[in-house]
């Protein structure tokens, strides 16, 4: 069978492509860090051409993309994306951007990095940071199952069948559950993190059922019952995603800037890219070509068939590019120019396998990698290795290995720091990944060791010792994500401190995560059904969608981190408008509106100081809402209980807050449902910022304060007993102990009942992370 050679490049992302999906030959979508995702249209053969139309544009990075195959009522199929922002989106593939999606589903709490969606139509499933999968019915679009137990971010999802979902876990586990829920039991075997899956066809020579792959760069092949059939080898780094062809070869991308295809257990071609990482790849089941998104901003699109791959000049440029790529010395091991054979060689001797890397002294002294190809039977160059050195000049030895970095981290008082190795050819976010797992800490601290990693190598760049000029960007290429890009050149010496004291807090939390132009054009959207329902009292006229239009830019603004300090005329008039909407709106219709209440609540002052014409209040507008009645909708309750939240990012917000205590208590502690995750960690959340406004309060001795303090204590209590959200027990133990700091009898009262005592001796048990065990010891210490 004759190799894979590029049909098209295709370029109009302007970062990273993380996704993309291959639906059908003339349909190829791809997700980007750029905040995109993009369809491509393919509109002529000769040569091969596609349309580039944007499907989607949200508010941060788009990690995952999928494809929903036409059904009844969706004869083009559906476009499933989600991200940072984490809302999984759903939209018709014809449909322009700024009209209105399909759907938004809404209830993971961190970034969403895997979508898949059921053969049969019923379902579609997600996966996420926040360590859970979800399951969601297509049609009524609402989550039907919450796939739980998972110690680490769910990086892969597979809806194998009607009855099957698989998921693929940082914890290195596999997990097998029913559509409705039902876990139905682990896979062990991986012995690092499992971050791909694929569907593997009978026919198969191994007789598996599914592969995975992950960061320990290899291809595991499995049966359902958890039985390993097979391994393969190839790939030097991470793998970051798989795909199967409809032949049942497999197709496999990763860290090494490769695309590999596998025939039985045998790579039998290698794909080099003119980039660091091979982010994803994926197969058209019609055709039998694939494509794959890169860190070089660009989606490539490989056929086997002669009439669909591209000119011979076309084909030759990438060819040449790949060639003419930089390859970071550490990313081949240790090379010792002297000791390398000189380019003779590549005539004199044949590989052994496909894809197998030698290094050449070339004729001007420089070392050249070569790969063998087993198709062409000859040796492909694939770039130029340089060095990579860190702030030194020097590498540094840990465990056996160089690199051009090795922090010290300081996890916990009084115990030795933790070694972090760092090359400048790697991601920081991968590097801090595996830091996390190897040392067992929780996932939480990711961005946080990005960040570090990325400040501390500001300046160094691939090819270039320290004392060349510094670049923009750590990894010496632009296309590369810069997780808090510093202005500053030089590293600096400041370590991590990932867990230094954190009683009491006293910094206040908000929830602010939201997508302004989605949340707008649903508003519109319900609004004109109103409308068309004839239902004059709740629909917004002219003047009051133009109040909607002109709040957006000052919000967006706020969400941005320009905090207002002052009453702004379109904010406070947004509030007006949201109150409306919240008090009259049905309460199947209320959720976009509470979801823009509870964003001014942290944007303006004008929330807290809010006046109905008959002089109520914003609690007691939600109170005449009857929000806090309606069970059924617990997603209502949970964005008005992040209202109360975001009402402390003010000052006219604490004062509100202060007073109204006792009622928003009674609300909310009357309707706070701790089987559902995303409510249960607002509620904690605003219980937390009451315990630091009544902390940090001149009158936090007064009766009246203690008593409030005893209230929200013996919730918190419940809330930690019932719950295993490890976010939610984590925010609930801060909350707990930062109420501590109320004074003696505030503890005694603790300590002589015992019910937090048992409450964190059940954490314990089933929140295995290093910050449930360092908050309790402090709550502990502060008992004793």
């Amino acid at each position: 069978m004759s190799d894979f050679k590029l049909s098209a490049s295709l370029e109009e992302h302007d970062d990273d492509v993380r996704g993309v999906a291959f639906p059908h030959p003339k349909l190829v979508l791809s997700a980007s860090r750029d905040a995109t995702v993009r369809a491509w249209k393919l509109v002529e053969k000769e040569p091969r051409r596609y349309d580039c139309s944007v499907s989607s544009h949200g508010s941060a990075f788009i990690n995952a993309v999928a494809y929903y195959p036409p059904a009844k009522g969706y004869p083009d199929g559906l476009i499933l994306s989600g991200g940072k922002d984490t809302i999984i989106e759903v939209r018709e593939p014809g449909r322009e951007p700024n009209t209105d999606a399909e759907a938004l589903l809404l209830g993971h709490a961190h970034n969403v990095c895997a979508l898949d969606a059921s053969s049969d139509g019923k379902y579609i499933v997600s996966g996420s940071w926040d360590s859970s999968a979800r399951v969601w019915g297509v049609g009524k679009w609402e989550c039907d199952a919450l796939l739980e137990g998972h110690q680490g971010s769910v990086w892969a999802v597979l809806a194998y069948d009607q009855d099957t979902i698989i998921t693929g876990c940082a914890d290195q586990s596999i997990r097998i559950f029913s559509p409705t829920g039902k876990f139905v039991h682990t896979i062990k075997g991986s012995t690092d993190v499992v971050r791909a899956l694929c569907r593997i066809v009978s026919s198969h020579p191994s007789c598996a059922d599914f592969a995975s792959a992950g960061n320990d760069g290899v291809i595991r092949l499995w049966k359902l019952n958890g039985k390993q059939v097979g391994e393969l080898h190839g790939h030097e780094s991470f793998i970051y995603s798989l795909a199967c062809l409809p032949t049942g070869e497999l197709v496999s991308s990763g860290e090494d800037r490769t695309v590999r295809i596998w025939k039985g257990n045998e790579c039998i071609q290698t794909i080099t890219h003119p980039a660091i990482s091979v982010w994803a790849v994926a197969a058209c089941l019609e055709n039998g070509d694939i494509v794959s998104g890169a860190s070089d901003k660009k989606v490539r699109v490989f056929s086997r068939a002669k009439e669909r791959q591209a000119a011979q000049e076309v084909v030759q440029a990438f060819e040449d590019s790949v060639r003419s790529s930089s390859i970071p010395k550490q990313q081949v091991g240790d090379v010792q120019k002297e000791k390398l054979p000189g380019p003779e060689f590549l005539q004199q001797k044949s590989g052994t396998k496909e894809g197998q890397v030698i290094m050449i002294k070339e004729d001007d002294g420089s070392v050249g990698a070569y790969q063998w190809s087993q198709g062409a039977q000859s040796w492909m160059s694939i770039g130029t290795v340089v060095d990579a050195v860190g702030s030194s000049g020097k590498k540094t030895d840990y465990l056996g290995k160089d690199y051009d970095y090795v922090f010290d981290v300081d996890i916990e008082d009084g115990k030795p720091p933790l070694k972090l190795p760092y090359n400048l050819s790697q991601n920081p976010y991968e590097a801090a990944t595996k830091f996390i797992q190897d040392n067992e800490l929780p996932v939480t601290y990711l961005d946080q060791v990005a960040n570090f990693i990325t400040t501390n190598t500001q300046g160094a760049t691939l090819g270039q010792s320290s004392q060349g000029p510094a670049g923009s960007d750590p990894l010496g290429t632009e296309s590369r994500y810069r997780p808090g890009e510093s202005t500053s050149a030089a590293p600096t010496s400041a370590l991590p401190q990932l867990r230094p004291k954190i009683l009491p807090q006293t910094s206040y939390l908000s929830i602010k995560t939201a997508n302004l132009r989605t949340i707008r054009k649903k508003v519109e959207e319900l609004n004109a059904q109103l409308s068309n329902e004839g239902d004059a009292d709740a629909v917004l006229n002219t003047s009051q969608l133009a109040t909607l239009e002109a709040m957006m830019k000052p919000l967006e603004q706020s969400l941005a981190g320009t905090s207002t300090a002052t009453v702004d005329e379109a904010l406070q008039d947004g509030v007006n408008l949201c109150m409306h909407m919240v008090t009259r709106w049905p309460a199947g219709q209320q959720l976009p509106a509470l979801d823009l209440l509870r964003l001014l609540a942290a944007a303006t002052p004008a929330a807290a100081s809010y006046r109905s014409p008959d002089g109520g209040t914003l609690v007691d507008g939600l109170i005449n809402s009857k929000v806090f009645e309606d069970p059924d909708r617990p997603n209502n309750i949970m964005l008005a209980v992040r209202a109360f939240s975001n009402l402390f990012e003010t000052m006219q917000g604490r004062i509100t807050a202060n007073r109204e205590f006792d009622t928003i208590y009674t609300l909310v502690e009357g309707s706070a449902d701790t089987s559902n995750r995303n409510l249960t960690i607002a509620v904690t959340t605003l219980y937390l910022n009451y315990a630091i406004l009544f902390t940090t309060s001149p009158d936090s001795s007064q009766r009246s304060i203690i008593d409030r303090g005893k209230m929200l204590m013996d919730h918190l209590i419940r809330i930690i007993q019932s719950t295993v959200d490890s976010e939610a027990v984590y925010r609930g133990l801060v909350a707990a102990g930062t109420l501590m700091s109320l004074g003696e009898e505030l503890r005694k009262t603790v300590k002589s009942n015992r019910g937090l005592d048992e409450a964190m001796e059940k954490a314990e048990k089933a929140v295995k992370e290093p910050r449930i065990k360092g908050v309790i010891g402090e709550i502990r210490s502060l008992l004793t």
